[in-house]
């Protein structure tokens, strides 16, 4: 017992080390710092360049939202049909390669939405609409100096956007504060010539000054290219037209614009700070985000809202178990104490001296001897035998007793025993002969047998002989 206290102690004080030595050497990882450079723009972020305000605040009012962390692949797979709003949210860690962007457009021709808020959204993800292209183009890089939670420097310079025309994104809008790194879009018509080699005409349009100069000058109207502004209903324009339409932003620099691809849309928008943490509470932010994610129901009531977390580095392959205890000292405590665990039952199958043999235990009775020969006795009817055996041994303690030697006769060994005792000689003496008549052959049946052994029996408790005591006492051990 005391040994096993001893090893549990000892495991114990061995894990209380391991604990001490991995709490001192834990050093607790600093917050990083957030930088418009290098943002993280994921919906679990609480930083300033973070979107977690606006996946709360959409859940919490009643909004369908969920963080995807699956590969797009499956948006296209059972169960997934309730998704009908992809966000993607800045330059995201993990990069989306040719065959995940071509699943995602191929969700968008499927009837789905998909949101682009980036400066420079993948080349993949913005196809062509028809013979319209759209590129990307700003004018200002973020930079390490620039602190993302300073309202005052992301925004230094830069006037409120206004919505180009009414539509269904800009409803409720006055103007949008985007940050001084915002990318504007635009697109080029690509037109076939005579010869069957593609132009492209700048789609920018021409202010009304310029226009009239234009006109002034003997310029043909028909040789101008075609504008990009267009200023009819949102839902006409995705009827009757594949160019992209225009919603905030000047008419040479969108800010937002979306087109039809399939029976989808892409939206893009050009600057991720309007949905970030810091963002967000600058004049109708807000509204724009929760227009443009269609988070009030306007168009399929209540859709199911997806925000990319598998490109954010998020994915669902990581274990939950781990993920939860990282940065932790628990994984190399565990760790540790599973190999001490290791280490001992290695050690404990292993001989450290020579071998010793096994104790061997004698589970036989010292009684079966006696009482598998008296079952064969009793099977067999020798009681004569039995009553030899008995007899013999009750004759030399009496011998013994009375001073006389074992062959002096039965009358001589009686009496004498009967001066020394209260036994009467008569009796004992016929005792005597009926036992010794028994064992030379006369006929005795069972239960006489029991009589004369337990008369046998009186006889050594009156004298106190104790003769199996004093057998086995003087009977020589065997080591």
């Amino acid at each position: 017992m005391r040994q096993k206290i001893a090893i549990v102690g000892t495991i114990l004080l061995l894990i209380g080390v391991l604990f001490a030595i991995n709490a001192v050497n834990y050093v607790s990882e600093e917050e990083t710092k957030d930088f418009e450079l290098s943002p993280n723009r994921s919906t679990y972020h609480a930083g300033p360049t973070g979107t977690r305000a606006l996946y709360d605040f959409l859940n919490e009012s009643g909004s369908k939202v969920m963080r995807w962390r699956e590969t797009p692949d499956r948006l296209l797979g059972k169960g997934n049909e309730a998704v009908r709003t992809f966000v993607i949210i800045g330059d995201t860690p993990v990069t989306i390669d040719e065959e995940q962007a071509k699943t995602l457009l191929a969700w968008v021709a499927q009837g789905g939405r998909l949101v682009l808020v980036d400066r420079r959204p993948e080349f993949e993800l913005i196809p062509h609409s028809g013979e319209w292209r759209v590129t990307t183009e700003y004018s200002e890089l973020p930079s390490l100096t620039i602190d993302p939670a300073d309202v005052a420097a992301m925004t230094e310079n830069v006037e409120a956007v206004r919505a180009a025309q009414p539509t269904a994104l800009t409803k409720d809008i006055d103007s949008v504060q985007p940050s001084k790194f915002a990318a504007g879009f635009s697109f080029v018509r690509l037109e076939k010539t005579a010869a069957g080699e593609a132009k492209s005409a700048a789609s920018q349009p021409e202010a009304p000054e310029e226009q009239e100069e234009e006109t002034q000058s003997g310029l043909d109207p028909e040789d101008r290219p075609e504008p990009q502004y267009v200023t009819i209903d949102e839902t006409a324009a995705a009827q009757t037209s594949p160019a992209p339409v225009v919603h905030l932003g000047e008419a040479r620099r969108p800010l937002l614009i979306d087109y039809p691809h399939g029976r989808g849309r892409i939206i893009l928008l050009g600057d991720p700070y309007i949905f970030a943490n810091g963002g967000l509470k600058l004049k109708d932010n807000l509204q724009l985000a929760i227009n443009v994610l269609d988070a009030r129901g306007t168009g399929e009531s209540k859709a199911l809202i997806a925000f990319d977390e598998y490109h954010q580095g998020r994915g669902a392959t990581r274990n939950e178990f781990a993920a939860y205890f990282s940065g932790t000292p628990v994984l190399p405590l565990v760790g540790q104490i599973v190999l001490l665990m290791l280490l001992m039952l290695w050690t404990r199958g292993r001989r450290f001296a020579r071998a010793v043999p096994l104790v061997q235990v004698d589970r036989r009775s010292t009684l079966e001897f006696v009482a598998s020969m008296a079952e064969l006795q009793q099977r067999a009817g020798a009681f004569d035998l039995a009553l030899e055996n008995i007899y013999a041994r009750t004759r030399r303690v009496l011998a013994r007793y009375a001073g006389t030697d074992y062959n002096s006769s039965r009358t001589e060994i009686a009496s004498r025993v009967a001066a020394r005792s209260s036994l009467e000689a008569r009796s004992l003496e016929i005792l005597m002969k009926q036992c010794e008549g028994a064992i030379n052959g006369e006929p005795i049946s069972e239960r006489q047998s029991i009589f004369l052994v337990k008369r046998l029996r009186e006889i050594e408790g009156t004298l106190g002989l104790r003769m199996r005591t004093r057998d086995i006492r003087q009977t020589p051990r065997v080591t």
